[in-house]
């Protein structure tokens, strides 16, 4: 009975947290991967600088991404 007690105890104060620590990390690690790979194929079909910085937005938080396109920015400064 004691042994059950521990291994719940282990469980839910010990594993839980680190399992679900771990899924956090995978899933940003996953996310890192596929930008990579959205990048290198974009940059291999030489498609421009700026389609490139667009495609790679999507995957900026919306915190993170710019008030403007990047497109748009870059017309309205000439």
């Amino acid at each position: 009975l004691l042994t059950t007690l521990y291994g719940a105890l282990i469980a839910n104060l010990v594993a839980l947290p680190i399992a679900t620590k771990l899924k956090k990390k995978t899933e940003i690690e996953r996310n890192t991967k596929s930008m990579i790979i959205e990048a290198v194929t974009q940059i291999q079909a030489k498609t421009s600088h700026k389609v490139v910085a667009e495609y790679l937005e999507v995957y900026l938080p919306d915190s993170q991404r710019p008030a403007t396109p990047i497109g748009e920015a870059e017309q309205s400064a000439e």
